[in-house]
């Protein structure tokens, strides 16, 4: 029965959007939701062109970044954060055992011989690593970046960019961080010798143009991390991958956002879980926050501002617990309508609902350390205030 309302309201809300020509904008304010406390500033976050920067003291207003962002000391201290995951990613320490890596060269000439200095050099090592950056840069991968396991990329302090290349691919590894980065403008890349750890080079196939692709992977943690305009989806996971949190992230500008589980015959998915929390879904997004198939997804205090299809589908057995999420639905009436297995204390405005079913003991089976608390809807404007790559500077709280 899920399945067969799902695809069909899936058809139908497919078939008005192939006539509207841009999605729908929608204004931030929605000052009877806000905090009496939260500081006055524009809904982007530092780091984001053209957004303005909050001059206040440190707030960090959700209990991830409280636990490290409001210390001055923090890039003396950077492995603070692999204590700092939670969700179902909660496990995730990713080079926390291993030295700092400092990128200083935003070149990809050689994905067969990556050039020491390189991002491509540090993460095929075998060997946990810490991977920073020397100064700003924008990387153009060539090919997909493959990475090894035990590994954090942390763009704190610098300004970083993966642009107008490939994306990041986290195959068959574990323990995995991506921090404080911008990642946009994906293509689909060729495919060819590509080096994936320090003694394997393996043939790869065609990249499909995805952000960040998770496949048969574990603990993975992405944190603060902005996303827009990929050739395919921003974030996929898929094949079994098991143990993800998505947190404090922006995404913009993209047309199918989240895929988790991409196959409908592959049932192995079933042992998938995700948590998506403070996450803000902004401007010019049109479905798939996320398309869910198979999986047990947390969705929690995210902010879903603009969409133009859908924002959250399911099938094939997806549970999908939704609590304490903001919902405003565009103008359109046949796109107000998504999909939830169970709604907990969302707040829906401009017309959205749901489509709910499923057992509200969903609890049983979940060990309730994977579970973010949500704090309530009224205050997502302000748990994700600070979406996206921070403006962190040394000596002073990011």
């Amino acid at each position: 029965m899920i399945l067969v309302i799902s695809i069909a309201a899936f058809f139908i809300i497919q078939a008005q959007a192939q006539n509207a020509r841009q999605p729908h904008h929608h204004s931030r304010k929605n000052k009877g939701h806000e905090p009496d406390k939260a500081p006055k500033v524009h809904r982007g976050h530092k780091g984001h062109k053209g957004a303005k920067k909050y001059g206040g003291p440190c707030v960090a207003y959700n209990p991830i970044d409280r636990c490290w962002r409001c210390d001055p000391n923090w890039a003396k201290d950077r492995y603070r954060l692999a204590g700092c995951a939670m969700g179902f990613g909660r496990h995730t320490t990713g080079g926390k055992d291993g030295p700092i890596y400092k990128v200083t060269d935003s070149s990809d000439d050689n994905v067969e011989e990556p050039k020491p200095g390189t991002l491509r050099h540090a993460v095929i090592q075998k060997h946990p690593l810490w991977i920073i950056f020397a100064k700003s840069m924008t990387i153009t991968l060539q090919q997909e970046l493959l990475m090894q396991c035990d590994k954090t990329i942390d763009g704190r302090g610098k300004n970083v960019k993966i642009s107008g290349g490939a994306g990041i691919s986290i195959q068959f590894v574990r323990n995995i961080i991506i921090h404080n980065i911008h990642i946009t403008d994906i293509h689909v890349t060729s495919g060819g010798s590509i080096r994936d750890s320090i003694d394997h080079i393996g043939l790869r196939a065609a990249a499909d143009g995805d952000a960040i692709s998770i496949f048969g992977s574990s603990d993975i943690w992405i944190d603060h991390v902005s996303a827009s305009n990929a050739k395919d989806g921003l974030i996929d996971i898929v094949a079994n991958s098991n143990g993800v949190t998505i947190s404090n992230c922006h995404f913009v500008h993209h047309d199918k956002v989240l895929l988790f589980g991409a196959e409908d015959t592959n049932e192995k998915d079933k042992e998938m879980h995700v948590t998506v929390a403070y996450t803000h879904f902004g401007k010019n997004l049109i479905q798939r926050m996320p398309r869910v198939r198979w999986g047990f997804i947390h969705l929690v205090n995210n902010d879903y501002t603009h969409w133009l299809m859908y924002a959250i589908g399911g099938s094939h057995g997806a549970r999908i617990i939704s609590q304490g999420n903001r919902f405003i639905a565009p103008f359109d009436p046949v796109a107000k309508e998504t999909w939830n297995w169970r709604s907990e204390g969302d707040l829906m405005m401009n017309g959205a609902f749901f489509v709910e079913s499923g057992c509200p003991d969903w609890r049983a089976g979940i060990d309730p350390l994977d579970l973010i608390l949500p704090a309530p809807a009224t205050e997502v404007t302000t748990l994700t205030l600070f979406t996206g790559p921070l403006g962190c500077r040394k000596k002073r709280p990011c």
